[in-house]
């Protein structure tokens, strides 16, 4: 049966900005529609954080247990549904399943069952700027930017989801020195140049080398023999590759207290477009796919503008349309990808629709792509 559930996600990030859990919205026509899309995608599913799952604007109801729970799942029960007489026969049923739940769009004074075990409350901060009261750990939704996300922490917020933190960062400013070296590397790989070269570049920087290495021997590349020097990796990778690794390396280079979260974004994204895209282009293309949506967000993690990261980078035309103009033959999957981060789903479905896609290549590729970038920060 196809799948006639479709998921969007977002992070769940704790005081100091660093993911410690996603969070995905389930937009299907029933929970039991929910439950079977669950239970699909089973194999794919992201391990690595706690999964707050939302059932949308759908009442639980006992059907959810036809999903087989993983461990690291949390249920989100909306305040609204605590009186309704399918989630009051729910609610037993998770607690003797040792399921545990979040309370969904809490108000202060609010009454909370007894008898759950409610480890997170998560509230709309735009209403209720204080978590007064909140059972568990209080987590704001709904902040529009970094400085809102500070204020609703020194008001007593345990942390937050969305995506807040794309927005209020530093003004603009040039490449750093770290940064610069990395664009130096990824031009050399690009136009093929001399190994001897390369490495002249690393060994300026033991950092950078070690970390390029762990990189390249992490679980989510799926190695069969362990990279141990650059010369090594050429030889059994070859440029196209370290072109794909050196792309995540400059996305992984900002020190920024907000970086790991956007890092998990932009590679999630790069990751996303390189599945879904299997269908439309060939390898190097695949590549080019990646990078692009890996690449989306570094005009905020360095802290520059697009322009003149793209100035000092030689990128394939179709990369840098989508990036600079959102135009070309990539600019639609980015869209699609930049879709899949709504809480409401109805873009996603359209630019999906447009590309031919089914819901169940969508969910498949994001939580292969929520894994992949999960792995690269473990």
């Amino acid at each position: 049966m196809s799948q006639t559930t479709v998921l969007t996600r977002e992070p769940v990030v704790n005081k100091n900005r660093a993911i410690t859990a996603n969070r995905l919205v389930a937009h299907g026509p029933n929970i039991a529609a929910v439950a079977e899309t669950l239970n699909e995608l089973a194999d794919v599913w992201p391990g690595h954080h706690t999964v707050f799952v939302s059932l949308g604007r759908l009442v639980p109801t006992p059907d959810l247990l036809a999903w087989q729970i993983p461990a690291n799942a949390m249920i989100e029960i909306p305040a609204q549904a605590l009186n309704h007489p399918q989630t009051q026969a729910l609610l037993p049923q998770l607690r003797e399943t040792r399921n545990s739940v979040c309370l969904t769009w809490h108000t202060p004074g609010g009454v909370v069952p007894a008898g759950a075990d409610w480890r997170f409350s998560l509230m709309d901060a735009r209403k209720h700027p204080a978590p007064d009261g909140a059972p568990g750990l209080a987590l704001a939704w709904g902040l529009p930017d970094v400085p809102a996300f500070r204020e609703a922490v020194g008001k007593g917020y345990d942390g937050a989801s969305g995506w807040f933190f794309l927005n209020g960062n530093p003004v603009a400013k040039s490449l750093s020195p770290g940064h610069a070296q990395i664009v130096r590397l990824l031009n050399l790989v690009r136009n093929n140049g001399d190994i001897k070269e390369i490495e002249a570049v690393l060994k300026q920087d033991v950092a950078l080398s070690y970390k390029l290495l762990r990189y390249i021997n992490s679980a989510g590349f799926g190695l069969m023999c362990e990279i141990q020097s650059f010369r090594h990796a050429v030889s059994i990778l070859g440029y196209t590759n370290l072109n794909k690794w050196l792309s995540l390396l400059l996305v992984t280079a900002s020190r920024d207290p907000g970086a790991p979260a956007m890092m998990q974004t932009a590679i999630a994204r790069g990751r996303f477009m390189e599945e879904i895209g299997s269908a439309y282009f060939d390898k190097s293309e695949r590549d080019n796919l990646f990078i692009t949506g890996a690449f989306s967000l570094l005009h905020v993690l360095l802290g520059t503008s697009m322009q003149t990261l793209l100035n000092e980078m030689l990128l394939p035309a179709p990369v840098t349309d989508a990036l600079l103009h959102d135009q070309g033959e990539f600019a639609p999957f980015l869209r699609l990808a930049r879709h899949c981060e709504s809480f409401d789903a109805a873009n996603l479905l359209a630019a999906a629709e447009e590309l031919h896609l089914e819901r169940e290549q969508l969910n498949r590729a994001q939580l292969i792509a929520l894994g992949f970038a999960d792995s690269l920060q473990a």
